[in-house]
């Protein structure tokens, strides 16, 4: 292992912005730089899921399964990671499991190679359906093990997870440290264990929040980690991911020499440089690490998000205590990992606690069904005070969550009628139902100009391209790259790449 390379995830189009720029970067933003993102040799490119769905229709304006294809007709050689929240999907509460399979499905068709697959309180029970769903269509699933610190997480709870989810299938092995916790030594440790346990290729994904990102990766690497998220320098740091470039300059001097190439690198940190700039009305503020977080391990999406809900209360002032106020709430839950959705649970009842007064006076109903385990098993015991205050006498649930969800998806189609041109419609709707009917209404009154503007996109993207064209689209009159895009009429989408061998993929 010590002469293998370290291979590199690069998080810019995925976690890179949604943690520096509220998620806001737009697919035209990231079209004119994929050839390079495609020349430069990663592992895979992390460049959908988690909040990325939703807030394309939501804040964009833009289809997010479009977005896939559209990037891939440019980077048909490198593998498209995602974050799948296990049985959440890309959403914020359980769905149904006919509702998730599709969703894999045509995740995978429409160009996703690497699933991450997580559960935001380690439930393995919530993550596998959706690594049977990955695992049937060929792809990648990656198991992941979302990383924090109480007095019932340690090394041990996380090599034996590392187990279970290994004995499941898993095809490699993820360390999600969301918030920044893992410190360099604790890395080291776990990391070696989990080499020396475990089959399955090791993943780390860390963030810069703490200051302490950039040397737990480095002793990852020292204990044998395969592969490493990293985000390049012009969405690094702060919040995201530690910088692509000074990993890869740092490893050009040990045996483990990831191989890329550094000037391509730059070329592209310079275009994204730019492109920041046009979203700087998105960034928190932050400028720097925040230590914070050490203390009360939160997420900076999440700081952002206590800070955004004071503002509402016209409690600004109060920030502090909230901070003190999330730890104790955490401890009461049975100290869940604070990561999407339990974070934005934790969080709403410490703000609560705090601006009312009185802690637990208004419980929100996601709270209550978390103490139901409507999300899942807690990772320790819940506060038996706490948990009469919710939901009284009422007798939890122990089964799996999504066994009590009756399929969604056919209703979905139902409700959502004519505004569906395709099942990837049906289900945006079927997840975001109330997000996706306008964004479905305003596609529709562009009338047919849709498919016009789609292909004249892709088009013109192939065009740009100074490469040998395919027999086929030689014929078509565009030049373009031995990869092409097939329009599919009936479906009114771009499919699947083909190559010389008329093969897709």
């Amino acid at each position: 292992m010590e002469n293998q390379p370290v291979r590199i995830c690069d998080t810019i189009l995925r976690d890179a912005h949604q943690s520096l720029l509220a998620t806001r970067m737009r697919t035209d933003d990231m079209l004119p730089i994929a050839e390079k993102l495609e020349q430069a040799g990663f592992w895979s490119v992390e460049m959908w899921g988690g909040a990325t769905f939703d807030s394309a229709m939501r804040f964009l304006n833009e289809d997010p399964w479009e977005r896939i294809r559209r990037l891939k007709v440019v980077m048909p050689n490198t593998p498209f990671q995602m974050l799948l929240r296990g049985q959440n999907v890309v959403g914020y509460k359980h769905y149904p499991d006919d509702v998730l399979e599709r969703f894999v499905v045509k995740a995978h068709e429409n160009g996703i190679d690497v699933f991450r697959i997580f559960d935001a309180l380690n439930d393995v029970r919530n993550m596998k359906k959706a690594m049977e769903f990955v695992k049937r269509e060929g792809a990648i699933a990656e198991m992941s093990i979302c990383y924090t610190i109480s007095p019932v997480h340690n090394v041990d709870t996380f090599v034996e997870m590392a187990h279970v989810l290994e004995d499941m299938g898993a095809d490699t092995i993820c360390i999600k440290d969301m918030a920044g916790l893992l410190s360099p030594y604790v890395a080291y440790e776990l990391i070696g264990r989990l080499k020396t346990e475990v089959q399955a290729p090791i993943h780390l994904h860390t963030h810069y929040t703490s200051g302490m990102a950039m040397a737990s990766v480095l002793k990852a690497v020292e204990a044998g980690v395969d592969i490493v998220d990293t985000a390049i320098s012009a969405l690094a740091m702060v919040t995201s991911q530690p910088p692509t470039e000074s990993l890869v300059r740092i490893l050009q001097e040990s045996s483990r020499d990831t191989g890329l190439d550094l000037n391509l690198l730059a070329e592209i940190s310079n275009y994204f440089t730019e492109v920041r700039k046009k979203y700087a009305a998105f960034e928190s503020g932050m400028k720097g690490v925040d230590v914070r977080v050490l203390q009360f391990q939160i997420p900076g999406g999440m700081l952002s998000n206590l800070m955004s809900q004071l503002r509402e209360q016209g409690a600004e002032d109060r920030y502090a205590e909230v901070l003190e106020e999330v730890p104790r709430v955490r401890e009461e839950l049975g100290f869940p990992p604070l990561v999407t959705p339990s974070s934005q649970i934790v969080g709403t009842q410490a703000t609560l606690n705090v601006v009312l007064g009185e802690r637990y006076k208004v419980i929100p109903a996601e709270i209550k069904n978390y103490v139901r385990g409507y999300y899942g098993r807690s990772p320790a015991p819940i506060d038996p005070d706490i948990r009469q205050k919710a939901i009284g006498d009422e007798d939890p649930i122990d089964c799996r969550p999504a066994d009590l969800i009756p399929p969604a998806f056919e209703e979905a189609r139902a409700e959502i009628g004519d505004l569906a041109e395709s099942e990837e419609d049906v289900l945006s709707s079927a997840l975001f139902p109330q997000v996706a009917r306008p964004f479905l209404e305003r596609r529709k009154q562009g009338g047919g100009a849709r498919e016009a503007l789609v292909a004249a996109i892709a088009a013109k993207v192939i065009q740009e391209h100074d490469r040998r064209p395919s027999a086929a689209v030689e014929k078509a009159g565009i030049s373009a790259s031995p990869w092409k895009v097939a329009w599919r009429p009936q479906r009114g989408r771009w499919g699947g790449l083909i190559d010389g061998a008329g093969g897709t993929r």
